[in-house]
């Protein structure tokens, strides 16, 4: 077990004992993951964890569903595939619209996430740094809770009512999340959060069925006696305030137009008058408008530089370990100070206040994010407001200040392999090391070769790992060289793709998976190949100019790249560099100290390096079980061919193909010749099945003749990026 049970005990016993913080220093493939799921365990908390990238919150999300399999797992990032912020520049006189590619699946894992944190303390969400944007006031949120209990009364029209209120609109054609349909007595609710609907039928108006069902196929899943039904957004209007805060807004619009007016500026104040007004009259008809979060100070109740309520607000209102309600005002006696935090002093008690665990993970990066999220939206909100694009009130839609979000952890545990000069402050220098790998494996073997010439001995080194059946991670400096140098990579024989933040984020999940399960075998990336990518098949990582200081190339930085080749005991680094810098100096050092301990720790004990092995998780990859049965049944039904016939029937079509000048669908047919000539002459060799159906044989076609990012000669575009994943 390493050093792994020592850290779970060490960091279990300073949280209990109430220490502010803690810090776990935990190199590569210790088992980070796991050490954090038993302190979680152990303190029986409701927990939020960062993560600087929703990829890495992606694999962590899926780890934690595994290690807790009975508690409610979540995830959080931001909803937007692409996204460009409201944007004005003067100099140029150019407004940019916000612009945003909206995911569904993500936007479904956000209102899960918060509807378990009021209904199960043992609820984990793993969250990016988007958990410290402003989100909906959980009060209003909570108040806004339907309880459907069978045999209970109530009032159909009503009814109905609350779910418009809640923002669940109807449709009597197409049924889809966060809408609802009357069915004669039935009243089904397909809820915004959740991947089946609900059945509420009733008897007069008494509710004498409440059933869980296939939102397609109609199919009861479940009876249920009681259902919770949380709304379809998180920012809400509170019906009996909706006039209050309409003329709240109102007179903010009529006291800043004023202002402008005696500032000359009046077009715009015109501009400013025009806007708001159509979003008053939205928000009057609908209780809903385009950039409704930038009223959300009215909605909430708070004073003009009152910080924003956010995700970790919601944890505040889990349930509490006694499921008692705890008077907010009495906590805050008995810790002596009052929560320099509150956002309102007309809220009603926060039953689990200060209550809860955060955890931050890969801290050297994760905390610099949240530190510089403030400042600039405020900067691009000031030049919004100035220009009459926006009310004052816009600037209090915004992330929290550091100092902010320090002040609302309760308690917090800082996860890094290198953790930086704030979290050893924070910690008083107290860290849980745990640097010993269960496994024996050894921190990678370094090499530093010359930059000149990197390229073409990099082709050679990625040929002699591919011929191993082993993968390759490349770091680059940009994204245009990563692109290109993924381009000529393939076209040197290499199967290869490439990763950065401009890939979606479910096609980076998808990216991963495929390189471990060996569709490819050269990754080429920029940022997103450093912390926390699990990925055993990889044995080699290489450095491209790793003598270029600055950030990419810091001493955190390639310790952490080197760490991805930690899985694998055949784990080699190259850094190609014609200088040895400070930077390359402190990583090699750093990784020969951990290489030397662990080797001590392998002879004392007998350890024999192994890979690590771990099973592909697909759970991001979010699929319908209906489609999945159908193809399934319809695959059994095809007939088997035998490979040399079918060769021999496909040879035909496509010369015809290429008779009538349909050379597309000859070179797809080409494609799949070649496909059953090496599938023929594997099973020749191997004594394998002689056997193929062809819509497997298609649907393999399809998907290698399909351009998506990450692939070579794929260069994202703008539009690209709008259109989304197909997620």
């Amino acid at each position: 077990m390493g050093d792994q049970p020592r850290a779970i005990a060490q960091l279990t016993q300073g949280l209990r004992e109430g220490k502010p913080a803690v810090c776990l220093l935990g190199a590569t493939g210790t088992g980070k993951t796991f050490t954090m799921a038993n302190v979680i365990a152990n303190l029986g908390k409701p927990t939020l964890i960062i993560s600087h990238n929703k990829t890495l919150a992606a694999q962590l999300y899926e780890e934690l569903r595994e290690f807790l399999p009975k508690n409610s797992v979540n995830y959080f990032v931001s909803y937007y595939d692409y996204y460009q912020p409201e944007a004005y520049i003067p100099q140029r006189d150019i407004y940019i619209e916000k612009d945003s590619s909206r995911n569904d699946d993500l936007d479904q894992l956000r209102l899960a996430a918060t509807s378990n944190i009021l209904s199960r303390r043992d609820t984990v969400v793993v969250a990016s740094v988007s958990c410290i944007f402003g989100l909906g006031n959980p009060v209003s949120y909570g108040e806004r809770v339907l309880t459907i209990t069978r045999g209970s009364r109530v009032d159909r029209r009503d009814f109905l009512m609350a779910l418009s209120q809640m923002q669940y609109t109807r449709s009597e054609i197409e049924f889809k999340r966060a809408q609802f349909r009357v069915r004669g007595d039935a009243l089904e609710v397909w809820p915004a959060y959740e991947k089946y609907a609900v059945r509420i039928e009733l008897f007069g108006d008494e509710i004498d069925r409440v059933d869980l069902i296939n939102p397609t196929s109609g199919e009861v899943l479940a009876e249920e006696r009681q259902f919770f039904l949380f709304p379809a957004v998180h920012h809400m209007m509170p019906e009996d305030q909706m006039q209050s805060v309409l003329s709240a807004i109102r007179a903010e619009m009529d006291a800043r137009v004023l202002e402008l007016r005696s500032q000359g500026k009046l077009l715009e104040a015109q501009r400013l008058i025009s806007r708001t007004k159509y979003d008053l009259e939205l928000l009057e008809e609908t209780g809903m408008c385009q950039g409704i979060e930038n009223y959300s100070r009215f909605m909430d109740g708070r004073q003009p530089g009152e910080r924003p309520y956010t995700l970790m607000d919601y944890f505040d209102f889990a349930p509490t370990a006694d499921g008692a309600k705890r008077d907010e005002e009495t906590e805050r006696r008995r810790d002596g100070v009052e929560d320099p935090t509150s956002v309102s002093s007309s809220l009603p008690a926060r039953p689990n206040y200060r209550d809860w665990l955060l955890i931050i993970d890969e801290s050297h990066v994760t905390l610099p994010q949240i530190r510089a999220m403030y400042n600039g939206d405020r900067a691009r909100k000031t030049v919004l407001v100035e220009h009459g694009f926006r009310l004052p009130s816009a600037l209090d839609n915004r992330p929290l200040r550091f100092e902010e979000f320090e002040a609302i952890v309760p308690q917090i545990a800082y996860v890094s392999a290198t953790p930086g000069p704030y979290e050893l402050e924070r910690t008083g220098g107290e860290v849980a090391e745990q640097v010993i790998r269960p496994t024996g494996l050894l921190d990678p073997v370094i090499e530093v070769k010359p930059a000149q010439g990197q390229v073409p001995d990099l082709i050679e080194r990625c040929q002699e790992r591919v011929a191993k059946g082993e993968r390759v991670l490349v770091t680059a400096l940009t994204k245009r060289l990563c692109e290109d140098l993924t381009s000529y990579l393939d076209q040197k024989g290499l199967r290869v793709r490439y990763l950065h933040s401009e890939v979606e984020t479910l096609e980076r999940v998808a990216i991963l998976t495929d390189l471990r399960l060996g569709e490819f075998d050269v990754l080429v990336g920029v940022n997103l190949l450093r912390e926390g990518l699990d990925l055993p098949e990889v044995s080699l990582v290489c450095i491209l100019d790793a003598d270029k200081e600055g950030f990419l190339r810091s001493p955190t930085s390639l310790i952490q790249q080197m760490g991805r080749a930690a899985r694998n005991v055949n784990a080699l680094v190259i850094m190609y560099a014609d200088q040895m810098t400070p930077a390359m100096q402190a990583a090699i050092s750093e990784t020969e100290r951990r290489r030397t301990k662990q080797i001590a720790y392998n002879e004392a004990h007998g350890i024999v390096p192994k890979t690590i092995k771990k099973d592909i998780r697909r759970g991001m990859e979010i699929s319908l079980k209906g489609r999945k049965q159908a193809r399934e049944s319809l695959y059994e039904k095809e007939p088997e061919y035998e490979i040399s016939d079918l060769i021999e029937t496909i040879r035909t079509e496509m010369r015809e193909s290429a008779a009538k000048l349909d050379f597309e669908s000859a070179a797809v047919l080409r494609d799949q010749l070649k496909s059953l000539e090496a599938k023929l002459e594997k099973a020749t060799k191997s004594g394998g099945s002689t056997k193929v159906r062809r819509s497997e044989l298609s649907a393999n076609a399809e998907a290698k003749s399909r351009k998506r990012p990450g692939m070579p000669g794929v260069k994202i575009t703008k539009q690209m990026r709008k259109k989304g994943s197909g997620h």
